[in-house]
């Protein structure tokens, strides 16, 4: 198996959870913009919601990139891993293009 798809993250428990009610609120909103369109409210009230929804994904990520680099990144630095750095530059590049 490839060595990317074994890896696992090493996150608490507390961060997990934190992260998943966040996620159920965004697809709440999500499920609430749909709803807006087919009941035809008015467009600019659709997009203040998307913004909302923007607003709270990068929030998670946020969190994510965080957790990811005093857990993930650093225990595969202790082990030796230094090349963690550079993917983890290339996914910030990404992050903020």
């Amino acid at each position: 198996m490839d060595e990317k798809k074994m890896r696992k993250a090493h996150h608490s428990y507390d961060t997990k959870s934190e992260m998943i009610k966040r996620m159920n609120r965004i697809e709440g909103q999500i499920r609430g913009i749909a709803r807006m369109i087919d009941e035809d409210v008015y467009c600019d009230d659709i997009l203040h919601q998307f913004m909302s929804v923007e607003s709270a994904i990068t929030g998670v990520k946020t969190q994510l990139l965080e957790a990811h680099m005093k857990s993930c990144v650093i225990h595969q630095i202790q082990d030796g891993q230094t090349e963690v750095i550079d993917e983890l530059s290339r996914t910030i590049r990404k992050m903020i293009k």
